[in-house]
């Protein structure tokens, strides 16, 4: 009789896979090892290349402050330079001002019907400048002139422009007057409780104008002056003759209105 082989149930007598076990069960891939695969590196996410960009801003912000100040700080130094060399060359000097006399020709108080005082005031001054400088000359406007007492006003005048050479002295002579001007209380009182002083009424005379300044070929924008002149004492006219007014003391000062002299060729 022939014997029958039958296959086996298990072939090649290996175990039953995870497959044969769990039919359900996904087939598992085999992994194999390739050496020229590029390993995988995960893209930047958008926080990081939105703080990227931040940090790069602010490095932009800190080289523009930096190189800002770096130019400021080499203009003013350019600046100083300059200004060392005008000063060293030329040596500016303030233009001087004092007054030569001063006499009050006329000066009335009147009171009318409706309790209304009344000034008026007519003075003659005198006063001369002085360019104390060798190379600079200066041009001025047009000067307006106030006699106060106690910055109460008592006339205003003005004189014509000039100029000043160096080392020059000019001579001004201006008449201020003031015609029926109206006062308040508290300015007759206080030029009543003046005119009762033995030295005599106290006077202040300031002087506005605008000067310009030209050296060589160079010249200046004009920049506002005021003189200040403080320590005078005049006596109102008894007579025909007005009296000169005390003028030993007087000390005037001049103040630039603008600090900054821009030069222009």
């Amino acid at each position: 009789m022939t014997d029958r082989v039958y296959p086996s149930a298990k072939p090649n007598g290996t175990a039953p896979t995870a497959t044969a076990a769990n039919p359900n069960a996904a087939p598992v891939k085999n992994q194999m090892y390739n050496p020229n695969r590029v390993p995988y590196r995960p893209t930047p996410t958008a926080y990081h290349r939105h703080n990227r960009r931040r940090c790069s801003g602010r490095r932009c912000f800190c080289m523009c402050c930096f190189w800002s100040i770096l130019i400021i700080l080499i203009i003013l130094l350019l600046a100083a330079i300059a200004g060392a060399i005008f000063y060293v060359l030329y040596h500016p000097q303030r233009p001087t001002f004092s007054i030569s006399s001063l006499k009050i020709s006329n000066f009335n108080l009147t009171t009318s019907a409706d309790d209304t005082t009344h000034l008026t005031a007519k003075l003659n001054l005198t006063l001369s400048t002085k360019n104390p400088n060798k190379k600079l000359i200066y041009n001025y406007n047009s000067i307006s002139i106030t006699a106060l007492s106690n910055q109460v006003v008592l006339a205003k005048g003005s004189f014509p422009g000039f100029t000043s050479t160096p080392n020059n002295i000019t001579i001004i002579h201006s008449t201020l007057s003031m015609v029926s001007q109206v006062l308040d209380v508290d300015s007759v009182s206080s030029l009543k409780s003046d005119l009762k002083r033995k030295a005599g009424l106290p006077v202040t005379i300031l002087m506005d104008t605008m000067v310009e300044v030209k050296m060589d070929k160079l010249k200046s924008k004009r920049v506002g002056i005021r003189v200040t002149c403080e320590g005078i004492h005049g006596q109102t006219p008894k007579g025909k003759t007005p009296p000169v007014a005390s003028t030993n003391n007087v000390k005037c000062k001049v103040d630039l209105r603008i600090k900054i002299l821009k030069w222009t060729f």
